[in-house]
């Protein structure tokens, strides 16, 4: 049996696919961070073996035919084959080109990527051709979860008596403005970023607010996605935009006013094995693709996938975390 490789390399942990060539996953592997920048490429390679030793169950290493690795930021090929040690070629590619794969199989398009940070690619045969943003928290990232988190401090210690402000508080910990404020200028990162959930859910109780912000957030990551000028099928990836949140439900709004059909991106690591598969096997991409991904028809707006599901274009935080499964459940 031939098999391919697939892996989702990330700064917190490194997901790997194994997969025969005809798209049927055989095995998923779980393991450490595999950024070589952040981890050195050493230890990044170390932990993408690990995951895609787990992945392979009692397959040997010998019968996988390709691998395709999604990894952040510049990374070499070779520290990465030498770890694998498997039977074909092992090629590296950005993570943004894997997070497109994820949602899409066509040649060509655009992916918008929002978590802790946020970026738009203009991706063409498996190479980011043009980025817009990714700057970095200090210098861009608008429309991101820490871009977020920082908003709502700004709101809080300007708005001090407003609800908004009062759950941002008690999250902080703080009694007054100028708690917040020096609580803030520590720059604690992981609580910042845990704001944006707390925005997120506040927009969707109706807070105005918190629903002021998500707008603005979303605003900002549509014109980041304009900013590329690129035709071609548009993919949704990261945690504020792959997950249901409201951002996710106000960039998707603008889109499909626009006309244009954006998608999810599912699985990362599945995506990566497609893109291995794509030249070993007898189905066609699309197919595979959807073997791999369980991925609705290009043609399949999503606000269709989100009204099949019974769903309002603004839930609440109930009825959009059962959303976000429905509009992710393989078809």
């Amino acid at each position: 049996m031939k098999l391919v490789v697939g892996v989702d390399a990330g700064g917190t942990c490194s997901r790997a696919v194994v997969a025969t060539v005809d798209g049927e996953i055989v095995g998923r592997g779980l393991a450490g961070p595999g950024n070589p920048l952040s981890h050195g490429p050493s230890q990044a390679a170390e932990q993408v073996r690990a995951a895609v030793q787990q992945a392979l169950g009692g397959h040997s290493p010998a019968t996988v035919a390709a691998a395709t690795l999604g990894i952040a930021g510049p990374a070499g090929t070779g520290p990465f084959a030498a770890a694998l040690r498997i039977g074909g070629p092992v090629t590296v590619v950005g993570d943004a080109v894997t997070a497109f794969a994820s949602g899409s199989s066509a040649a060509a398009g655009a992916v918008l990527i929002a978590g802790t940070g946020a970026i738009a690619a203009a991706v063409h045969d498996q190479e980011v051709v043009r980025t817009s943003d990714g700057l970095g928290w200090l210098l861009g990232d608008e429309g991101s979860g820490r871009w977020l988190g920082l908003q709502a401090i700004r709101f809080a210690v300007r708005n001090w008596t407003d609800p908004l402000a009062m759950r941002v508080a008690t999250h902080a910990g703080v009694t007054s403005s100028d708690d917040l404020v020096y609580w803030a200028q520590a720059l604690p990162f992981p609580a910042i970023d845990a704001l944006a959930p707390l925005v997120c859910a506040a927009a969707d109780d109706g807070d105005p607010a918190a629903r002021t912000l998500v707008d603005a957030a979303a605003a900002c990551l549509v014109r980041t996605l304009d900013d590329l000028g690129q035709n071609g099928p548009i993919v949704l990836a990261g945690g504020l935009l792959a997950g249901g949140s409201p951002v996710q439900h106000g960039v998707l709004r603008v889109l499909e006013n626009r006309g244009r059909q954006p998608h999810l991106a599912l699985d990362p690591a599945a995506g990566a094995a497609w893109l291995a598969a794509r030249q070993l096997s007898a189905l066609p991409p699309d197919r595979l693709h959807e073997a791999l991904l369980g991925a609705p028809s290009p043609a399949t707006p999503l606000s269709a996938r989100l009204r099949s599901a019974g769903r309002e274009a603004r839930p609440d935080g109930a009825t959009r975390r059962a959303t976000a499964r429905a509009a992710n459940r393989p078809r």
